[in-house]
């Protein structure tokens, strides 16, 4: 066997149906697919009892415990040297296991990221307040969506932070594979599509929080901080955001000239809606998400010691 395929997932049966049936249309590799339930309440154990045209080997985790640990028992009971992650949320195209493992012939001892691109089959629902991914270039976030690992890299590393709840566990897993001396690759023909969620302002907004956990990250890989705008700004439109908030504080000493300082994030969310009529529009939506966000990352920076906005 030469690549074992470790998907957690949670109630989204459909999709993951989707991406079963994808995993069908790959040739010339000999794998496995270790699909771990962690906790779903819809169809999800019933498909996973259908026939496949390849070796699937479900898993159940009940309460439902997160996607580090889901992803933990998932590589743990692979059989293969190489473990490949992806989403429920995902499809993979035909050639995506040939690419890693390949990749993986070259590099033995490598972590080895894939290509990930919005599904084109949704394009007409991406927008401002939609949710996807673009990888087309290595890190810095290593997102499990697509990427593979060594078993005994997996295993040397103890596998992910099962202390991370939601986000960043992967970014913290590979980097700290950098850490150790391992070589992290980029195949770009390992091609895989990210669904494109429609979440809403409002979902944003409840989410918001979250990324309180992932400044311990950005503490403990300072490199993740290449990404960032000025090395502080975890989203451009954070920049944007307190760049405004100075102008308007400003504003009346200047008599109206800092003003210019909230060009920038308009201009921004013009990029976001394709026309000034959608950005002003919009914009007490996007003020409220960045704040959020902005807030939660100002309580991670406390908790954690560092200054991420």
């Amino acid at each position: 066997m030469d690549v074992s395929v470790v998907i957690p997932t949670r109630d989204r049966a459909a999709r993951l149906a989707s991406l079963l049936e994808s995993l069908g249309r790959q040739e010339g590799v000999a794998f496995e697919a270790v699909v771990v339930d962690d906790g779903s309440r819809d169809t999800t154990p019933e498909l996973l009892l259908g026939e496949w045209p390849f070796e699937l080997r479900p898993l159940r985790l009940d309460p439902s415990q997160g996607p580090a640990v889901a992803r933990n028992a998932g590589w743990r009971a692979a059989h293969a040297p190489l473990v490949a992650f992806t989403d429920d949320d995902c499809e993979v195209a035909p050639g995506w296991l040939a690419a890693l493992v390949a990749a993986h012939r070259r590099a033995p001892g490598a972590l080895i990221q894939g290509r990930t691109e919005p599904h084109p089959g949704e394009a007409a629902r991406q927008g401002a307040f939609t949710r996807s991914q673009l990888v087309t270039s290595l890190g810095p976030n290593f997102q499990t969506c697509n990427i593979a690992y060594p078993r005994a890299l997996l295993e040397q590393l103890g596998g992910f932070d099962e202390s991370y709840p939601h986000y960043a566990e992967d970014a913290d897993l590979a980097w700290r594979a950098i850490e150790a001396g391992a070589p992290a690759e980029f195949a770009a023909g390992a091609l895989v599509h990210h669904a494109i969620h429609e979440t809403g302002a409002l979902d944003q907004l409840r989410d918001s929080q979250r990324w309180v956990h992932a400044v311990r990250c950005f503490r403990d890989h300072p490199q993740m901080r290449s990404a960032f705008r000025r090395r502080v700004f975890w989203r451009p439109s954070h920049e944007g955001l307190v760049l405004t908030a100075v102008a308007l504080a400003l504003a009346r000493p200047t008599r109206g000239l800092s003003l210019v300082l909230a060009v920038p994030y308009l201009r921004f969310l013009r990029t976001q809606h394709g026309s000034w009529a959608g950005a002003v529009a919009s914009l007490p939506a996007h003020v409220l998400v960045d704040a959020a966000e902005v807030a939660a990352m100002a309580r991670g920076s406390a908790r954690y010691r560092t200054f991420v906005l």
